[in-house]
C-alpha cells in the first residue's frame, strides 16, 4: 500500500516534534505515530525503520534549507553578498531549529561521529553542493561547488564552536569576515590562475617564433 506524500511529511514532521522534545536518542517509532496521528504501521509503510526515517528527515531539512540560502543569495548583487546571505540563512536555521538544537546541545554522542572523518567530509560535499547554485551566477561550477563546501565548513565550524569575536547573526561582522577572508581567497586564486596561464602562453608564442 502506497503513501501519500501529505502522510509521509506528517511523519516527518512527528519525528521532529519528537526528537525536539525528547532527542534523537529517545525517540520511537511509536512516539513518531502518536506525535503524527497515525498507526505505527503506517510509519513503517512511508518508512522500513528508524534509521531510514531520520535519514529522510535530514534530506528534507537540508533540501529546504539549500532552497532557502539560493533564494536569498538570488536577491543579491554580488558574490560577497550571495556569500554572506547563505551564511545568515544557515545560522538562522540552526539557531531556529529546536530537533536540531536538541541534538547539538545534549547528544553530541550522536552528532560527533557524523561529523568526523569521512561521513563529516560526506556531509559537507552534500551541503556544497546543495548551495553551489547560489554562486553559479558568479563563478563556473566546479568553482562554485569548492566555495560552497568551504562556506560550509567555515559555518559549521562557527556554529559549533562560537566565537567572541565572530557571531554569524551579526550581518555587519559576517560580511567583514567574507570581505577580508573568504573573497580574496576566492578572486586571488582566479587571478594568480589567469596569470600563470597568460605568462605560460606568451613563453610559448616566443617559443614558437
Amino acid at each position: 500500500m502506497n503513501t501519500s506524500p501529505s502522510q509521509q511529511d506528517r511523519v516527518l514532521d512527528g519525528a521532529l516534534a519528537c526528537v525536539a522534545r525528547v532527542g534523537l536518542g529517545k525517540t520511537t517509532l511509536d512516539d513518531v505515530a502518536r506525535e503524527a496521528g497515525c498507526a505505527r504501521a503506517t510509519v513503517y509503510r512511508c518508512f522500513p525503520g528508524k534509521h531510514a526515517l531520520f535519514v529522510a528527515v535530514l534530506q528534507r531539512e537540508l533540501d529546504a534549507l539549500g532552497a532557502r540560502a539560493i533564494e536569498a543569495a538570488g536577491e543579491t548583487d554580488s558574490l560577497a553578498d550571495a556569500i554572506v546571505a547563505v551564511i545568515l540563512t544557515g545560522s538562522e536555521a540552526f539557531e531556529s531549529h529546536a530537533a536540531l538544537r536538541f541534538v547539538v546541545e545534549h547528544e553530541q554522542e550522536i552528532l560527533t561521529p557524523q561529523l568526523a572523518f569521512d561521513r563529516g567530509s560526506a556531509a559537507l560535499r552534500g551541503a556544497a553542493v546543495l548551495i553551489a547554485p547560489a554562486f553559479t551566477r558568479f563563478l563556473e561550477p566546479s568553482r562554485a561547488e569548492r566555495l560552497g563546501e568551504w562556506v560550509a565548513r567555515l559555518t559549521l565550524s562557527y556554529l559549533l564552536n562560537p566565537s567572541e569575536q565572530m557571531r554569524l547573526d551579526d550581518r555587519a561582522r559576517v560580511r567583514e569576515l567574507v570581505v577580508d577572508f573568504v573573497l580574496p581567497g576566492v578572486t586571488q586564486s582566479v587571478r594568480s590562475f589567469e596569470s600563470v596561464t597568460a605568462v605560460a602562453a606568451t613563453a610559448f608564442e616566443g617559443d614558437s617564433a
